[in-house]
Protein backbone atom coordinates (compact mmCIF):
# COMPACT_ATOMS: atom_id res chain seq x y z
CA UNK A 1 0.00 0.00 0.00
CA UNK A 2 2.81 2.45 0.78
CA UNK A 3 3.95 2.46 -2.86
CA UNK A 4 0.42 3.35 -3.99
CA UNK A 5 0.42 6.12 -1.37
CA UNK A 6 3.72 7.43 -2.69
CA UNK A 7 2.47 7.43 -6.28
CA UNK A 8 -0.70 9.26 -5.24
CA UNK A 9 1.18 11.77 -3.10
CA UNK A 10 3.50 12.58 -6.00
CA UNK A 11 0.59 13.06 -8.41
CA UNK A 12 -1.42 15.16 -5.94
CA UNK A 13 1.58 17.36 -5.17
CA UNK A 14 2.02 18.08 -8.88
CA UNK A 15 -1.65 18.98 -9.30
CA UNK A 16 -1.56 21.32 -6.31
CA UNK A 17 1.45 22.95 -7.97
CA UNK A 18 -0.66 23.66 -11.07
CA UNK A 19 -0.15 20.64 -13.35
CA UNK A 20 -3.17 18.69 -14.57
CA UNK A 21 -3.72 15.11 -13.44
CA UNK A 22 -3.61 13.73 -16.99
CA UNK A 23 0.11 14.54 -17.01
CA UNK A 24 0.85 14.26 -13.30
CA UNK A 25 -0.40 10.72 -12.75
CA UNK A 26 1.59 8.99 -15.54
CA UNK A 27 4.66 10.94 -14.41
CA UNK A 28 4.18 9.81 -10.81
CA UNK A 29 3.68 6.19 -11.88
CA UNK A 30 6.86 6.31 -13.97
CA UNK A 31 8.86 7.50 -10.97
CA UNK A 32 8.11 4.17 -9.31
CA UNK A 33 9.21 1.91 -12.11
CA UNK A 34 9.15 -1.24 -9.96
CA UNK A 35 5.52 -0.79 -8.98
CA UNK A 36 3.18 -3.60 -10.01
CA UNK A 37 0.14 -2.89 -12.21
CA UNK A 38 -2.01 -3.31 -9.10
CA UNK A 39 0.06 -0.72 -7.21
CA UNK A 40 -0.12 1.71 -10.13
CA UNK A 41 -3.89 1.22 -10.30
CA UNK A 42 -4.26 1.72 -6.56
CA UNK A 43 -2.13 4.86 -6.80
CA UNK A 44 -4.45 6.22 -9.49
CA UNK A 45 -7.52 5.49 -7.36
CA UNK A 46 -5.96 7.27 -4.37
CA UNK A 47 -4.99 10.24 -6.55
CA UNK A 48 -8.53 10.67 -7.85
CA UNK A 49 -10.09 10.17 -4.43
CA UNK A 50 -7.77 12.63 -2.70
CA UNK A 51 -8.38 15.35 -5.28
CA UNK A 52 -12.11 14.64 -5.32
CA UNK A 53 -12.29 15.47 -1.60
CA UNK A 54 -9.32 17.83 -1.37
CA UNK A 55 -11.38 20.71 0.06
CA UNK A 56 -12.46 18.59 3.00
CA UNK A 57 -9.05 16.97 3.51
CA UNK A 58 -7.17 20.28 3.51
CA UNK A 59 -9.39 21.71 6.24
CA UNK A 60 -8.95 18.58 8.36
CA UNK A 61 -5.19 18.85 7.92
CA UNK A 62 -5.19 22.54 8.87
CA UNK A 63 -6.91 21.58 12.12
CA UNK A 64 -4.20 19.03 12.86
CA UNK A 65 -1.11 21.12 12.06
CA UNK A 66 0.31 23.91 14.17
CA UNK A 67 1.71 25.62 11.07
CA UNK A 68 1.63 24.96 7.31
CA UNK A 69 4.03 22.32 6.01
CA UNK A 70 6.97 23.50 3.94
CA UNK A 71 7.41 20.12 2.25
CA UNK A 72 4.88 19.59 -0.55
CA UNK A 73 5.34 15.81 -0.74
CA UNK A 74 4.75 15.23 2.96
CA UNK A 75 1.74 17.53 2.78
CA UNK A 76 0.32 15.50 -0.13
CA UNK A 77 1.08 12.19 1.61
CA UNK A 78 -0.94 13.31 4.64
CA UNK A 79 -3.83 14.28 2.37
CA UNK A 80 -3.76 10.83 0.75
CA UNK A 81 -3.75 9.06 4.11
CA UNK A 82 -6.59 11.25 5.43
CA UNK A 83 -8.61 10.40 2.33
CA UNK A 84 -8.12 6.72 3.10
CA UNK A 85 -9.10 7.15 6.75
CA UNK A 86 -12.22 9.14 5.85
CA UNK A 87 -13.44 7.54 2.64
CA UNK A 88 -11.58 4.29 1.92
CA UNK A 89 -12.38 0.82 3.22
CA UNK A 90 -8.80 0.08 4.28
CA UNK A 91 -8.07 -0.69 7.93
CA UNK A 92 -7.08 2.42 9.93
CA UNK A 93 -4.08 0.74 11.52
CA UNK A 94 -2.77 -0.40 8.13
CA UNK A 95 -3.26 3.01 6.54
CA UNK A 96 -1.28 4.76 9.28
CA UNK A 97 1.54 2.22 9.34
CA UNK A 98 1.92 2.23 5.56
CA UNK A 99 1.86 6.05 5.43
CA UNK A 100 4.62 6.16 8.06
CA UNK A 101 6.60 3.68 5.95
CA UNK A 102 6.05 5.86 2.87
CA UNK A 103 7.20 8.90 4.84
CA UNK A 104 10.40 7.14 5.82
CA UNK A 105 11.46 7.38 2.17
CA UNK A 106 10.94 11.15 2.17
CA UNK A 107 14.03 13.36 2.42
CA UNK A 108 13.07 15.35 5.56
CA UNK A 109 14.17 13.31 8.55
CA UNK A 110 11.21 14.61 10.54
CA UNK A 111 8.61 13.34 8.05
CA UNK A 112 8.16 9.89 9.58
CA UNK A 113 7.44 11.18 13.10
CA UNK A 114 5.19 13.98 11.89
CA UNK A 115 3.07 11.69 9.69
CA UNK A 116 2.69 9.21 12.53
CA UNK A 117 1.71 11.91 15.02
CA UNK A 118 -0.75 13.73 12.76
CA UNK A 119 -2.60 10.60 11.65
CA UNK A 120 -2.86 9.17 15.16
CA UNK A 121 -4.11 12.51 16.46
CA UNK A 122 -6.72 12.47 13.71
CA UNK A 123 -7.98 9.05 14.82
CA UNK A 124 -8.13 10.16 18.47
CA UNK A 125 -9.90 13.46 17.74
CA UNK A 126 -11.96 12.40 14.71
CA UNK A 127 -15.41 13.28 16.09
CA UNK A 128 -14.38 16.65 17.53
CA UNK A 129 -12.55 17.54 14.34
CA UNK A 130 -15.59 16.60 12.23
CA UNK A 131 -17.72 19.08 14.16
CA UNK A 132 -15.30 21.91 13.39
CA UNK A 133 -14.77 20.92 9.77
CA UNK A 134 -18.53 20.76 9.13
CA UNK A 135 -18.71 24.54 9.63
CA UNK A 136 -16.88 25.09 6.33
CA UNK A 137 -18.75 24.85 3.03
CA UNK A 138 -15.49 24.11 1.22
CA UNK A 139 -15.16 21.00 3.41
CA UNK A 140 -18.80 19.99 3.10
CA UNK A 141 -18.79 20.10 -0.70
CA UNK A 142 -15.07 19.96 -1.57
CA UNK A 143 -15.16 22.81 -4.08
CA UNK A 144 -13.53 26.26 -3.98
CA UNK A 145 -15.77 28.83 -2.29
CA UNK A 146 -16.11 30.92 -5.47
CA UNK A 147 -17.43 27.86 -7.31
CA UNK A 148 -19.98 27.15 -4.58
CA UNK A 149 -21.11 30.78 -4.54
CA UNK A 150 -21.50 30.84 -8.32
CA UNK A 151 -23.72 27.77 -8.42
CA UNK A 152 -25.78 29.01 -5.47
CA UNK A 153 -26.58 32.18 -7.39
CA UNK A 154 -27.19 30.58 -10.78
CA UNK A 155 -29.00 27.41 -9.65
CA UNK A 156 -30.87 28.23 -6.40
CA UNK A 157 -32.79 24.93 -6.44
CA UNK A 158 -30.13 22.64 -7.92
CA UNK A 159 -26.74 23.82 -6.61
CA UNK A 160 -26.34 21.32 -3.76
CA UNK A 161 -27.24 18.31 -5.90
CA UNK A 162 -24.90 19.53 -8.64
CA UNK A 163 -21.99 19.82 -6.24
CA UNK A 164 -22.64 16.44 -4.66
CA UNK A 165 -22.99 14.55 -7.94
CA UNK A 166 -19.67 16.05 -9.02
CA UNK A 167 -18.02 14.14 -6.19
CA UNK A 168 -19.36 10.75 -7.28
CA UNK A 169 -17.78 8.21 -9.59
CA UNK A 170 -18.96 8.74 -13.18
CA UNK A 171 -20.94 6.02 -14.94
CA UNK A 172 -19.50 4.14 -17.90
CA UNK A 173 -21.86 4.76 -20.81
CA UNK A 174 -21.57 3.34 -24.30
CA UNK A 175 -22.86 4.70 -27.61
CA UNK A 176 -24.11 1.90 -29.84
CA UNK A 177 -23.28 2.25 -33.54
CA UNK A 178 -26.66 1.82 -35.23
CA UNK A 179 -24.97 1.05 -38.54
CA UNK A 180 -23.69 -2.20 -37.02
CA UNK A 181 -26.24 -3.28 -34.39
CA UNK A 182 -29.42 -2.05 -32.74
CA UNK A 183 -29.23 -0.84 -29.15
CA UNK A 184 -31.69 -3.53 -28.02
CA UNK A 185 -29.66 -6.30 -29.66
CA UNK A 186 -26.47 -4.98 -28.08
CA UNK A 187 -28.05 -4.98 -24.61
CA UNK A 188 -29.04 -8.61 -25.19
CA UNK A 189 -25.47 -9.38 -26.29
CA UNK A 190 -24.16 -7.94 -23.04
CA UNK A 191 -26.71 -9.91 -21.07
CA UNK A 192 -25.59 -13.17 -22.69
CA UNK A 193 -22.04 -12.39 -21.60
CA UNK A 194 -23.13 -11.69 -18.03
CA UNK A 195 -22.58 -7.92 -18.26
CA UNK A 196 -25.37 -6.01 -16.52
CA UNK A 197 -26.49 -2.86 -18.35
CA UNK A 198 -29.40 -0.46 -18.89
CA UNK A 199 -30.51 1.31 -22.05
CA UNK A 200 -30.98 4.99 -21.17
CA UNK A 201 -31.27 6.52 -24.65
CA UNK A 202 -31.68 5.64 -28.33
CA UNK A 203 -27.99 4.72 -28.61
CA UNK A 204 -26.95 4.96 -24.96
CA UNK A 205 -26.25 1.94 -22.76
CA UNK A 206 -24.97 2.39 -19.21
CA UNK A 207 -22.95 -0.43 -17.68
CA UNK A 208 -23.75 -1.39 -14.11
CA UNK A 209 -20.04 -1.73 -13.42
CA UNK A 210 -17.23 0.03 -15.36
CA UNK A 211 -14.77 -2.24 -17.14
CA UNK A 212 -11.54 -1.85 -19.14
CA UNK A 213 -12.40 -0.53 -22.57
CA UNK A 214 -10.55 -3.35 -24.30
CA UNK A 215 -12.88 -5.81 -22.57
CA UNK A 216 -16.05 -4.09 -23.82
CA UNK A 217 -17.71 -6.39 -26.40
CA UNK A 218 -17.49 -4.92 -29.87
CA UNK A 219 -15.41 -1.87 -28.96
CA UNK A 220 -12.39 -2.81 -31.08
CA UNK A 221 -14.68 -3.40 -34.08
CA UNK A 222 -16.48 -0.07 -33.82
CA UNK A 223 -19.75 -1.58 -32.60
CA UNK A 224 -19.73 0.74 -29.58
CA UNK A 225 -17.84 3.76 -28.30
CA UNK A 226 -17.47 5.12 -24.77
CA UNK A 227 -19.41 8.38 -24.52
CA UNK A 228 -21.44 10.06 -21.79
CA UNK A 229 -25.17 10.14 -22.53
CA UNK A 230 -25.26 13.90 -22.21
CA UNK A 231 -22.68 14.15 -25.00
CA UNK A 232 -24.76 12.01 -27.36
CA UNK A 233 -27.35 14.66 -28.24
CA UNK A 234 -25.54 16.55 -31.02
CA UNK A 235 -26.72 14.54 -34.08
CA UNK A 236 -30.36 14.66 -32.98
CA UNK A 237 -30.33 18.40 -32.32
CA UNK A 238 -28.53 19.22 -35.58
CA UNK A 239 -31.27 17.53 -37.62
CA UNK A 240 -28.85 15.96 -40.08
CA UNK A 241 -29.81 14.81 -43.57
CA UNK A 242 -27.85 12.88 -46.23
CA UNK A 243 -25.26 14.81 -48.26
CA UNK A 244 -25.29 17.85 -45.97
CA UNK A 245 -22.02 19.73 -45.75
CA UNK A 246 -21.15 19.65 -42.04
CA UNK A 247 -18.31 21.11 -39.97
CA UNK A 248 -17.19 19.69 -36.63
CA UNK A 249 -15.10 22.48 -35.11
CA UNK A 250 -12.78 21.72 -32.15
CA UNK A 251 -13.40 18.04 -32.88
CA UNK A 252 -10.81 16.21 -30.74
CA UNK A 253 -10.89 13.59 -29.33
CA UNK A 254 -13.58 12.68 -31.85
CA UNK A 255 -16.50 11.25 -29.89
CA UNK A 256 -19.07 13.55 -31.43
CA UNK A 257 -17.31 13.32 -34.81
CA UNK A 258 -17.90 9.59 -34.91
CA UNK A 259 -21.49 9.95 -33.78
CA UNK A 260 -22.27 12.45 -36.54
CA UNK A 261 -20.98 9.98 -39.13
CA UNK A 262 -22.91 7.10 -37.61
CA UNK A 263 -26.12 9.15 -37.78
CA UNK A 264 -26.23 10.24 -41.44
CA UNK A 265 -24.33 10.04 -44.75
CA UNK A 266 -22.90 13.55 -44.56
CA UNK A 267 -19.93 15.36 -46.05
CA UNK A 268 -18.04 16.04 -42.82
CA UNK A 269 -15.03 18.27 -42.27
CA UNK A 270 -13.51 18.06 -38.78
CA UNK A 271 -10.89 20.49 -37.52
CA UNK A 272 -8.77 20.86 -34.42
CA UNK A 273 -5.85 23.17 -33.72
CA UNK A 274 -3.76 20.38 -32.15
CA UNK A 275 -2.24 17.98 -34.67
CA UNK A 276 -1.52 15.30 -32.07
CA UNK A 277 -5.12 15.34 -30.86
CA UNK A 278 -6.30 15.12 -34.47
CA UNK A 279 -4.37 11.85 -34.76
CA UNK A 280 -6.61 10.47 -32.00
CA UNK A 281 -9.67 11.52 -34.02
CA UNK A 282 -8.26 9.67 -37.02
CA UNK A 283 -7.72 6.56 -34.92
CA UNK A 284 -11.27 6.68 -33.57
CA UNK A 285 -12.74 7.05 -37.05
CA UNK A 286 -10.65 4.14 -38.34
CA UNK A 287 -12.05 1.95 -35.55
CA UNK A 288 -15.57 2.96 -36.64
CA UNK A 289 -14.79 2.45 -40.37
CA UNK A 290 -15.93 6.06 -40.84
CA UNK A 291 -14.44 8.86 -42.92
CA UNK A 292 -14.18 12.63 -42.54
CA UNK A 293 -11.91 15.29 -43.98
CA UNK A 294 -9.58 16.07 -41.07
CA UNK A 295 -7.70 19.36 -41.00
CA UNK A 296 -5.46 21.08 -38.49
CA UNK A 297 -7.11 24.44 -38.02
CA UNK A 298 -8.16 27.14 -35.61
CA UNK A 299 -11.95 27.47 -35.29
CA UNK A 300 -11.51 31.18 -34.57
CA UNK A 301 -9.65 31.78 -37.85
CA UNK A 302 -10.48 30.30 -41.25
CA UNK A 303 -7.32 31.43 -43.07
CA UNK A 304 -5.46 28.13 -43.16
CA UNK A 305 -8.19 25.51 -43.57
CA UNK A 306 -11.47 26.86 -45.04
CA UNK A 307 -12.16 26.08 -48.73
CA UNK A 308 -14.75 28.81 -49.28
CA UNK A 309 -17.87 26.63 -49.39
CA UNK A 310 -20.55 27.39 -46.78
CA UNK A 311 -21.70 24.71 -44.35
CA UNK A 312 -25.29 23.49 -43.81
CA UNK A 313 -24.57 22.47 -40.22
CA UNK A 314 -21.82 23.39 -37.76
CA UNK A 315 -21.03 21.72 -34.46
CA UNK A 316 -19.13 24.16 -32.22
CA UNK A 317 -17.99 22.11 -29.24
CA UNK A 318 -15.97 24.98 -27.84
CA UNK A 319 -13.16 25.09 -25.23
CA UNK A 320 -14.59 25.81 -21.79
CA UNK A 321 -14.03 25.52 -18.04
CA UNK A 322 -15.16 21.84 -18.08
CA UNK A 323 -17.07 22.59 -14.89
CA UNK A 324 -19.79 20.11 -15.89
CA UNK A 325 -17.47 17.09 -16.01
CA UNK A 326 -15.56 17.44 -12.74
CA UNK A 327 -16.38 13.92 -11.60
CA UNK A 328 -14.31 12.70 -14.56
CA UNK A 329 -11.59 15.34 -14.17
CA UNK A 330 -11.33 15.90 -10.43
CA UNK A 331 -8.32 18.20 -10.71
CA UNK A 332 -10.34 20.85 -12.56
CA UNK A 333 -11.93 22.08 -9.33
CA UNK A 334 -8.55 23.04 -7.93
CA UNK A 335 -6.81 24.17 -11.13
CA UNK A 336 -9.54 26.52 -12.36
CA UNK A 337 -9.62 30.11 -11.13
CA UNK A 338 -12.64 32.39 -11.27
CA UNK A 339 -10.72 34.71 -13.58
CA UNK A 340 -10.28 31.86 -16.08
CA UNK A 341 -13.96 32.07 -17.03
CA UNK A 342 -13.43 35.47 -18.67
CA UNK A 343 -10.66 34.05 -20.81
CA UNK A 344 -12.84 31.15 -21.92
CA UNK A 345 -15.76 33.42 -22.81
CA UNK A 346 -13.50 35.58 -24.98
CA UNK A 347 -12.23 32.50 -26.81
CA UNK A 348 -15.77 31.19 -27.29
CA UNK A 349 -16.95 34.55 -28.65
CA UNK A 350 -14.16 34.60 -31.22
CA UNK A 351 -15.01 31.07 -32.38
CA UNK A 352 -18.72 31.84 -32.64
CA UNK A 353 -18.11 34.99 -34.64
CA UNK A 354 -15.82 33.22 -37.10
CA UNK A 355 -17.97 30.12 -37.59
CA UNK A 356 -21.11 32.17 -38.14
CA UNK A 357 -19.53 33.69 -41.24
CA UNK A 358 -19.23 30.28 -42.92
CA UNK A 359 -22.73 28.99 -42.11
CA UNK A 360 -25.19 28.97 -45.02
CA UNK A 361 -28.45 30.90 -44.76
CA UNK A 362 -31.06 28.62 -43.20
CA UNK A 363 -28.26 26.52 -41.72
CA UNK A 364 -27.92 25.56 -38.07
CA UNK A 365 -25.06 25.90 -35.62
CA UNK A 366 -25.04 23.85 -32.42
CA UNK A 367 -23.05 25.50 -29.64
CA UNK A 368 -21.88 23.04 -26.97
CA UNK A 369 -19.90 23.34 -23.76
CA UNK A 370 -19.24 20.92 -20.91
CA UNK A 371 -19.72 23.80 -18.48
CA UNK A 372 -22.41 24.68 -15.93
CA UNK A 373 -21.44 28.35 -15.66
CA UNK A 374 -23.95 30.73 -17.26
CA UNK A 375 -21.19 33.08 -18.43
CA UNK A 376 -20.03 30.44 -20.91
CA UNK A 377 -23.51 29.31 -21.85
CA UNK A 378 -26.76 31.26 -22.16
CA UNK A 379 -25.10 34.60 -21.41
CA UNK A 380 -22.75 33.87 -24.29
CA UNK A 381 -25.79 33.21 -26.51
CA UNK A 382 -27.56 36.37 -25.36
CA UNK A 383 -24.51 38.48 -26.19
CA UNK A 384 -24.16 36.88 -29.63
CA UNK A 385 -27.86 37.28 -30.47
CA UNK A 386 -27.80 40.94 -29.48
CA UNK A 387 -25.14 41.57 -32.13
CA UNK A 388 -26.47 39.35 -34.94
CA UNK A 389 -29.89 40.14 -36.36
CA UNK A 390 -29.60 37.14 -38.68
CA UNK A 391 -29.36 34.69 -35.75
CA UNK A 392 -32.30 32.96 -34.09
CA UNK A 393 -32.02 30.64 -31.09
CA UNK A 394 -34.21 27.56 -31.51
CA UNK A 395 -35.67 25.65 -28.55
CA UNK A 396 -33.85 22.52 -27.45
CA UNK A 397 -36.43 19.80 -27.97
CA UNK A 398 -35.81 16.35 -26.55
CA UNK A 399 -38.32 13.76 -27.72
CA UNK A 400 -39.70 11.41 -25.08
CA UNK A 401 -37.44 8.52 -26.03
CA UNK A 402 -34.42 10.85 -26.11
CA UNK A 403 -34.96 12.99 -23.05
CA UNK A 404 -36.62 10.70 -20.54
CA UNK A 405 -33.42 10.26 -18.55
CA UNK A 406 -32.02 13.75 -19.13
CA UNK A 407 -32.48 16.63 -16.71
CA UNK A 408 -32.46 19.70 -18.98
CA UNK A 409 -33.08 23.32 -17.99
CA UNK A 410 -33.26 25.63 -21.04
CA UNK A 411 -30.48 23.81 -22.82
CA UNK A 412 -28.43 23.25 -19.66
CA UNK A 413 -28.07 19.61 -18.70
CA UNK A 414 -28.04 19.46 -14.91
CA UNK A 415 -25.38 16.88 -13.99
CA UNK A 416 -26.97 13.72 -12.62
CA UNK A 417 -26.18 10.09 -11.93
CA UNK A 418 -26.83 9.33 -15.62
CA UNK A 419 -25.11 12.17 -17.45
CA UNK A 420 -22.66 15.05 -17.22
CA UNK A 421 -23.41 18.77 -17.16
CA UNK A 422 -23.32 19.94 -20.78
CA UNK A 423 -24.94 23.00 -22.36
CA UNK A 424 -26.57 23.05 -25.81
CA UNK A 425 -27.76 26.05 -27.78
CA UNK A 426 -29.10 25.72 -31.34
CA UNK A 427 -28.79 28.75 -33.61
CA UNK A 428 -30.27 29.16 -37.07
CA UNK A 429 -29.17 31.71 -39.66
CA UNK A 430 -32.29 33.50 -40.94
Amino acid sequence: MYIAQQIAANAVRQVLSGRNLTLSLPDAQQRFGNATPQQRGAGADLSYGTLRFYGELEIYLNQLLEKPLSDGHVHALLLVALFQLLHDKADDFTVVNQAVKAASYAKPAWAKGLVNGVLRNFLRQKDALATQVAKHEVATYSYPQWWINTLKKQYPTHWQAMLLVGNTHPPMTLRVNQRKISTQDYVQLLDRQGIASQQIGPCAVMLEQPMPVDKVPGFADGVVSVQDYGAQLAPYLLDLAPHMRVLDACCAPGGKTGHLLESADIDLTAIDNDASRLERVSSNLARLSAHATLKVGNAANTDNWYDGQLFDRILADVPCSASGIVRRHVDIKWLRREADIVSFTQQQSAILLNLWQILAKGGKLLYVTCSVFEQENQRQMDAFLSQHADAKQLPIQLETNLGQHIQCLNGQLIPSALHDGLFYALLQKV
